[in-house]
């Protein structure tokens, strides 16, 4: 199932940026998320809390005006999710996997952080998502992305 989503993700259908998308690409290929925008520090404080379900290829970004040292937790958050820290060009820092629910223990993305996509606990690891990989979105700047939107 998982090799059909990304061979159905590959080529032309993945050369349009929308603020709903976010690609993601890497050694392993490349898979396209929908997602929610969480851009300003409500939205951001509430994530994905009381959320009991997700849909499969489906997230949340969280944008930052500028580079930040990003922590989280998951407090109310009945999901396990995945945490994909990003610096300012979209290239992925860091992976916390599998982030357990209603965990008040905090997780840690580091300095420099201006991206998080938030996804399904596991998906990560399952797609091969690692440190050097990038991603596409038109939230991030473009002369500054490592992967522009066309």
């Amino acid at each position: 199932m998982l090799a059909m989503v990304l061979f159905a993700l590959a080529g032309p259908a993945l050369a349009e940026c929308a603020p709903d998308r976010a690609d993601i690409r890497g050694p392993w290929g490349q898979a396209r998320f929908s997602v929610e925008i969480a851009d300003d520090a409500a939205e951001r404080a509430q994530g994905l809390m009381f959320r009991d379900d997700l849909a499969p290829m489906a997230g949340m970004l969280f944008i930052y005006e500028a580079p930040v040292r990003a922590t989280f937790w998951m407090k109310d958050t009945p999901l396990p999710l995945d945490m994909i820290f990003l610096d300012p060009a979209g290239r992925v820092t860091r992976v916390i996997a599998n982030a357990e629910p209603f965990s008040r223990t905090t997780r840690d993305g580091g300095f420099g952080v201006q991206y998080v996509l938030e996804i399904h606990g596991g998906l990560a690891a399952r797609l091969g998502i690692g440190p050097g990989d990038v991603l596409r979105h038109p939230g991030i700047a473009e002369d500054a992305a490592a992967w522009p939107c066309d």
